[in-house]
């Protein structure tokens, strides 16, 4: 084994949209899929969804419906932390939160930090995407203390990539005077495509709450760079739960599935 998946898909609470129809399709796709690491959006019973196979570590609040989130490893999770997101008053979402993961990944990948981000989604809240991003952000980089790990970061981030806490992320802007970088694993492997993965297309957007949504790439799965760029290469990437089953649609959301190697000569020194 030279690298690992990572899967995150927002599953669309179950009181919406035929629940009974969407579950198997959503808990069928990733049996096949079998990534290494998820994450989960607005889910209520992750094992079900997930099956035994998985340690799960959930967000710690949950809406009053017992909708939340979970990040969940084929691997040992030796430790976990949260960040609460609740950065201004406007944040009325329970489960904002960013939850950090030790994983005890087998080599050559090694022990490895993964990151469940969760900012809030209202359009016009961006200046709390950028204080939540910072403040994940930083969490990161203390709780790594030095320490020559991986970092890997997924989630639904309710931002295109051309906002700013995304542009934070990706290392193409300070914010408030703090600078990150992290690879985005779509546009490593797809360049400037659009990569939709919240938009009309699919009946279940126009049907909900964003009822005029025109199509966003919201969900990512990112890696942390060093100062010669990321510690792991984005082999592959790709939308998942993106097309009707029987006519049915998984979720609302299309679901990012990231294939991510050990590369044969990491950046940071010239080959022999």
């Amino acid at each position: 084994m030279t690298g690992l998946t990572v899967l995150t898909v927002n599953v669309l609470s179950p009181e919406h949209a035929g629940w009974d129809r969407r579950r198997p399709l959503l808990r069928d796709g990733i049996a096949d899929l079998r990534p290494h690491l998820v994450a989960l959006q607005e889910v209520v019973d992750p094992a079900d969804l997930l099956g035994p196979e998985y340690q799960v570590v959930a967000h710690s609040r949950r809406s009053p419906d017992g909708v939340g989130a979970v990040l969940a490893s084929r691997w040992p999770v030796t430790a976990a932390y949260e960040v609460d997101l609740h950065v201004t008053d406007r944040v009325d979402l329970p489960w904002s939160a960013a939850v950090v993961a030790e994983i005890e990944a087998p080599p050559p990948v090694g022990p490895l930090l993964f990151v469940h981000h969760k900012p809030t989604y209202e359009w016009g809240y961006e200046h709390e995407r950028e204080l939540q991003a910072v403040q994940c952000a930083t969490f990161v980089e203390d709780a790594l203390a030095g320490r020559d790990m991986h970092v890997v970061l997924a989630g639904d981030f309710d931002a295109p990539p051309g906002a700013a806490s995304i542009r934070f992320w990706t290392g193409r802007q300070s914010l408030h005077g703090v600078s990150v970088c992290y690879q985005d694993a779509w546009a490593a492997v797809h360049g400037d495509a659009p990569g939709y993965t919240f938009g009309p297309r699919n009946p279940l957007v126009t049907a909900g709450e964003m009822s005029l949504e025109t199509g966003r790439r919201i969900d990512y799965v990112m890696v942390r760079c060093g100062v010669h760029g990321p510690t792991l290469a984005a082999a592959d990437c790709r939308r998942v739960f993106d097309e009707p089953v029987g006519g049915v649609w998984p979720s609302d959301h299309a679901g990012v599935l990231a294939e991510l190697r050990v590369p044969d000569h990491p950046p940071g020194g010239w080959q022999p």
